[in-house]
C-alpha cells in the first residue's frame, strides 16, 4: 500500500510521491522565540517529527528544515497585512526588561531543551530570519522587478491582485475577503489594496532594524519562511507543515511570494494539524489553561507521557488535553515499557510457535496500512495493543519460545523508531526528569495530597526507581 497524505491544497488524500526517489524534503513552521513553547506548539512539532520518523521507517531520507522566528511576527496574527500590531519579540523584551537578542537566545535554548526531552529528532537546519536579511532583501527585489510588489514610503507590499491564484490554499480569494471584511481591515493609505501584505516595514524606531534599499526597517512575517525554505530545500519542496491557523494568512502569503518569485509550484503536500484543546476549551493564558512542558512535568507526568498523548490522536482530529487523558497516557507508556522489559527477560524451553509468526506478520501489515493511511495513529495503536494482548497471553501460558519473544521485541523496537516512547530501562530516563517527579511528590505530600504522591511513587517504581523517605528528606536509587 502506498503512503497517502491528506493535502490541504487539494482537500483529499493523495499517494505520496517525492521529487527525488527515496528523498523527502520537509519544511516546518517553527517557534516564535518570545516565550516558552506550549503544548499546542509541541503537538505541531511532534507531528512533524512523526512524519519524518515514519518516512524514515519506510526507507526515505528526510531533509528537514524547521525555523525559529526571531523577528517580524506580529501579536495580531489574524491581521493579513502583517504590518499592524506589536512585534512579539519587542513586546517580550519590554515585559522582561531584556534586549530582544537576549529574549531570542533564552527562549531558543529553552525550546531546544524541551525538544530533547520530548524526543524530537534534530532537523538538518534551524534557520533564523535575523540571519537571512540579505536573502530576504534579494527575494523582495525579485518580486518588485516582476511586478508583484511595490515600494510605498519605504515599506514594500505584495500586490495580491497580481497573483491570480491567491486564495487557492485557504479559499480566501480577494473577492471573498472583501465580502467578509465588513470594514474590519484597518485602512492604510500606502496600499493599493487593503489586503496587500508587508514584505518590508519602514520602521527606524523599531528595536530590530536593518538597512535596505527602501528604508531602515525589518521584514514582514511571511517572507522569512519563503526565503529559508527555498534556500535550504529548493524552489519546490515535498511537504510543508503547520497548525490549521497557519493556513491563512501565513501559508497563503508564502505561496504567493514564493511562486511569484520562482514561477514554480512551492509545495507538493500541505499538511496541517487541528488545534489542541484543554478541558474542551482553546488554550489561553487569560483562562489559565496555558501549559508548557515544565507545567506537565510538575503535574507528575514525564515528557514521553505527553509525547504519546500528542501522537495517539490522528493529527487532523482536535486533541483534548485533560488530567484524565494524561493519566491514561502515563499508564499506557508504563505498560508498553513493562511489556518490552518482560519480552527482553522472557525465558522458556518451548520451541518456535508458527502461529505467532503468522500473527506477527499480519500485525505488521495492518499496522503499516494504518500508518500509510495519512498517519492514522489511533488505528495503528489499536492494532498494536491488540497484538500486545495476544503476546501477553502467549507468554503467560508459555506457548511462545524465547526466539519468538525476541522477534516481537525487535519488531517493537523498530516500530518505536516511529513513536519514540519506549525507554526499556530506568537508566534511559534522564535524571533531571526523575528529580522533577520526586520534587512534585514532595510538594504533593506537603500539600497533603497523598493520592497524587502515591501515584508519582508508583510511576517511579514502575520504571525501576526506589524512593526512600527519611528524616533528612527523600532519596532515590535505581532498582
Amino acid at each position: 500500500m502506498a503512503i497517502k497524505f491528506y493535502n490541504t491544497m487539494t482537500r483529499k488524500k493523495e499517494d505520496f510521491k517525492t521529487q527525488k526517489e527515496g528523498i523527502a524534503t520537509m519544511y516546518n513552521c517553527g517557534l516564535t522565540v518570545y516565550d516558552y513553547a506550549h503544548v499546542g506548539n509541541l503537538r505541531a512539532y511532534t507531528f512533524a517529527d512523526l512524519i519524518r520518523r515514519y518516512l524514515e521507517y519506510r526507507g526515505y531520507t528526510v531533509k528537514q528544515v524547521m525555523n525559529f522566528t526571531d523577528v517580524g511576527h506580529m501579536t495580531e496574527d489574524e491581521v493579513i497585512s502583517s504590518d499592524l500590531g506589536e512585534d512579539k519579540m519587542e513586546k517580550a523584551a519590554k515585559r522582561e526588561n531584556k534586549t530582544v537578542w537576549d529574549i531570542a537566545d533564552y527562549y531558543t535554548k529553552e525550546f531546544l531543551a524541551d525538544s530533547k526531552k520530548i524526543g524530537l529528532k534534530e532537523p538538518d537546519v534551524r534557520p533564523k530570519p535575523s540571519e537571512h536579511i540579505k536573502e530576504i532583501i534579494e527575494m523582495i527585489k525579485i518580486l518588485i522587478d516582476k511586478g508583484y510588489a511595490y515600494n510605498a514610503n519605504g515599506s514594500v507590499y505584495y500586490d495580491v491582485s497580481k497573483f491570480k491564484d491567491y486564495g487557492k490554499l485557504s479559499g480566501n480569494t480577494i473577492d471573498k475577503l472583501k465580502a467578509g471584511s465588513g470594514g474590519r481591515v484597518e485602512f492604510n493609505k500606502d496600499k493599493k489594496n487593503q489586503f496587500d501584505f508587508a514584505l518590508w516595514i519602514n520602521s527606524p524606531k523599531h528595536i530590530m532594524t536593518w538597512e535596505s534599499p527602501w528604508s531602515v526597517g525589518y521584514p514582514g512575517w511571511h517572507i522569512e519562511c519563503s526565503v529559508m525554505a527555498t534556500k535550504y530545500l529548493g524552489d519546490t519542496i515535498d511537504i510543508h507543515t503547520g497548525a490549521e491557523d497557519n493556513i491563512f494568512p501565513h501559508h497563503e502569503c508564502e505561496i504567493a511570494q514564493t511562486e511569484g518569485a520562482t514561477g514554480k509550484r512551492f509545495v507538493n503536500y500541505w499538511m496541517h494539524l487541528r488545534h489542541l484543546l484543554v478541558n474542551g476549551t482553546k488554550m489561553s493564558k487569560s483562562l489559565g489553561n496555558f501549559y508548557t512542558l515544565k507545567d506537565i512535568e510538575k503535574k507528575g507526568y514525564s515528557p514521553l507521557t505527553l509525547r504519546y498523548m500528542l501522537i495517539s490522536v490522528p493529527y487532523r482530529t482536535a486533541l483534548n488535553l485533560t488530567d484524565k487523558s494524561l493519566e491514561q497516557a502515563k499508564n499506557t507508556v508504563e505498560n508498553l515499557n513493562n511489556f518490552m522489559i518482560n519480552l527482553k527477560d522472557y525465558k522458556t524451553d518451548i520451541k518456535d510457535n508458527t502461529e505467532l509468526k503468522d500473527t506477527l506478520e499480519i500485525f505488521k501489515n495492518t499496522f503499516e496500512d494504518a500508518m500509510d493511511d495519512d498517519l492514522d495513529t489511533a488505528k495503528a495503536f489499536a492494532e498494536l495493543f491488540n497484538f500486545v494482548t495476544y503476546v501477553k497471553k502467549a507468554m503467560h501460558t508459555k506457548s511462545i519460545s524465547e526466539k519468538d519473544a525476541h522477534l516481537v521485541f525487535e519488531l517493537f523496537k523498530k516500530i518505536d523508531t516511529i513513536f519514540g516512547i519506549i525507554t526499556l530501562q530506568a537508566e534511559d530516563i534522564l535524571e533531571d526528569n526523575i528529580k522533577i517527579l520526586v520534587d512534585a511528590r514532595e510538594l504533593a505530600r506537603a500539600e497533603k495530597d497523598f493520592e497524587k504522591a502515591d501515584k508519582i511513587r508508583n510511576q517511579l517504581t514502575a520504571v525501576g526507581i526506589i524512593l526512600e523517605d527519611s528524616d533528612s528528606g527523600v532519596k532515590w536509587r535505581k532498582k
